[in-house]
């Protein structure tokens, strides 16, 4: 790919531009909420294509890979290309495979679908990244803790807007839905971003290469990676979970309970934008360290107090809070280390962060067939050990 002429974004004006970060959050809330809005359909898609659950379980596994592909090849774009026509061009393709998802004849034309909802659904983090750059530089905390906030909230909720619409309209009539919803960000898009180009001239196959060269030379990318990577082990375990825990004879309760508590967990989302301002005056460090120790209470109150609603509800509140500081907290070091790689840093951690939650829930499921709930929450609290070995190795770097 040619060069593409250097440019410093810093003309951006952060005053004029800063009523921009709740709109990239909500942007951002809706790109990834496409990635599980398929997770409650399944067994209604499975009747539609007369699919056993193991054939229609790759609906979802096709989603998730094609979201860690599209984070490799597409989010390192946003250091080369120009990053409004790269976001727009996203969004009006992961509408077209929303659409495509909606009408899909079989399901293995579904799958294909989704494989590409989950590629082009990677314009998230395309769009997180740009938050540093419409705040000063001491607020830049709080603008990724703004726009996290958006997209944390799409996370856990979608999959509950999912299942409340398609009691209405049916799975196709949810993705068709998402496909008008993404579709109409397009045009406000155009209107509401300014051009983004990019830091300095530098090729597509020169910023894939320079990945490896960034995990080598950036300490700090490889133990906010690490914690990401452990603390979303230990996040993904419990949600992974929950739906057998209450779906034991102690609670009696079906999927629709484990889905409504994402709206539970949506309050906690609601901690970015405060762990966001800690990150500007205590420093990102000890907001990731804050956000561990979180987990590790919730975890405590899961494990003693798990077969209670209301020691549920409260693990759960804690136990998001605590994951929205961290991952907070680890964006906020990262993108402060070379001003023009931050998409290409962000890949590198999303990649290794999804990947942890992945290893969470193979492993959570394990447990949980030996152990039960308490083999859950042991196995989250030794992912949380490990990340507090990772931070204080770190912390000891420092000094």
């Amino acid at each position: 790919m040619a060069l593409i002429p250097s440019s410093n974004p810093k003309h951006i004006s952060t005053h004029k531009h800063r009523g921009l970060l709740p709109f990239l959050g909500m942007a951002s809330g809706a790109s990834v909420a496409t990635i599980y809005y398929n997770q409650p359909l399944l067994l209604e898609m499975s009747r539609t294509f007369h699919a056993t659950s193991g054939q229609i379980g790759w609906v979802a596994v096709a989603t998730q890979m094609g979201y860690a592909v599209g984070i490799l090849l597409f989010v390192p774009m946003g250091d080369v290309a120009e990053r409004r026509g790269l976001i727009l061009k996203l969004f009006a393709t992961v509408s077209l495979a929303l659409l495509a998802a909606g009408v899909a004849p079989s399901l293995w034309a579904l799958v294909a679908a989704s494989i590409a909802i989950g590629m082009t659904a990677a314009v998230t983090h395309v769009l997180v990244p740009i938050a540093p750059e419409l705040a000063e530089p001491s607020e830049s905390g709080r603008a990724i803790g703004t726009v996290m906030t958006g997209l944390l909230l799409g996370i856990l909720l979608s999959r509950t807007a999912s299942g409340w619409l398609s009691a209405a309209v049916g799975w196709r009539g949810v993705f068709l839905v998402a496909a008008g919803g993404n579709a109409l960000l397009v045009p406000l898009l155009w209107w509401r971003l300014p051009k983004l180009p990019p830091h300095k001239a530098v090729g597509y196959r020169e910023a894939l290469g320079s990945l490896w060269k960034l995990i080598a030379e950036q300490p700090v990318l490889r133990e906010a990676s690490a914690v990401g990577f452990l603390t979303f082990a230990a996040f993904s375990s419990f949600w992974t979970n929950l739906a057998f825990l209450l779906g034991t004879p102690h609670y009696g309760l079906g999927a629709g309970a484990a889905g409504s508590f994402g709206v539970l967990g949506a309050a906690g989302a609601l901690v970015a934008s405060f762990a966001g301002r800690i990150a500007d005056r205590r420093g990102a460090r000890w907001v990731v360290a804050m956000g561990v120790g979180m987990l590790v209470a919730g975890y405590a109150v899961l494990w003693i107090a798990g077969y209670h609603m209301a020691g549920l509800i409260v693990g759960v509140l804690v136990l998001d809070m605590g994951q929205q500081s961290a991952q907070i907290g680890n964006q906020t070091r990262i993108f402060g280390l070379v001003e023009g790689a931050r998409s290409r840093l962000n890949t590198v951690y999303m990649i290794v962060f999804f990947l942890g939650g992945a290893m969470g829930s193979a492993l959570s499921t394990m447990a949980w067939a030996r152990w039960q709930w308490s083999g859950v929450c042991a196995l989250g609290l030794i992912f949380l050990a490990l990340a507090g070995v990772f931070l204080a190795r770190g912390a000891a770097r420092e000094r």
